[in-house]
């Protein structure tokens, strides 16, 4: 008897437009109760049968790849050979090096600045209205490096020419 009387409820609370349904607490639990035949059609035609996925899987929107692991000797040999040179490589110049412990502080220096700025950023982030302000901020500046360096043809050869000068200096590169 009840699952007639959930039944019916559920119909008309079905049949009613969204703005107008009002479900009460002694309502939920009789809803909840009804049995799959009792849905509208509607609700089972949503419902994805194990035929239907396979059918989904098979089709050409989601390919299945089928792969296989194999190797060669020879490509084996090979990637292990790049492997023993880059690490004979990193060996070698590690010990050329005479100023060991100042790769380790400026390394040490370089993790501590960015678990610092990570931290400064996040404090920054829990301001109201600041991290929008600054993103309104990145907006203007991108906008003012277009219309300065890459609107124009000679703004683009004179980013060229500073950016060519700047690889010559860090590279040690000298001009003539």
């Amino acid at each position: 008897m009840a699952t007639t009387s959930s039944s019916s409820s559920m119909e008309r609370i079905m049949s009613l437009p969204h703005s107008t349904v009002n479900l009460r607490h002694s309502n939920v639990p009789s809803l909840l109760r009804c049995s799959p035949k009792a849905a509208p059609s509607s609700f089972s035609s949503s419902f994805m049968s194990p035929s239907g996925f396979r059918r989904h899987i098979d089709s050409k929107r989601f390919p299945i790849f089928k792969i296989r692991a194999s190797s060669d000797e020879e490509e084996t040999n090979e990637s292990v050979a790049r492997i023993r040179k880059v690490f004979s490589n990193v060996k070698d110049k590690w010990d050329r090096l005479e100023k060991k412990p100042t790769v380790f502080l400026y390394g040490g220096s370089a993790i501590l600045g960015l678990w610092l700025s990570s931290i400064i950023a996040d404090a920054l982030d829990s301001i109201p209205l600041l991290p929008k302000f600054l993103e309104l901020v990145g907006f203007g500046y991108i906008g003012w490096f277009v219309y300065r360096y890459l609107l124009f043809k000679s703004g683009r050869d004179e980013l060229g020419s500073d950016m060519q000068a700047l690889k010559k200096k860090i590279t040690g590169e000298e001009e003539e």
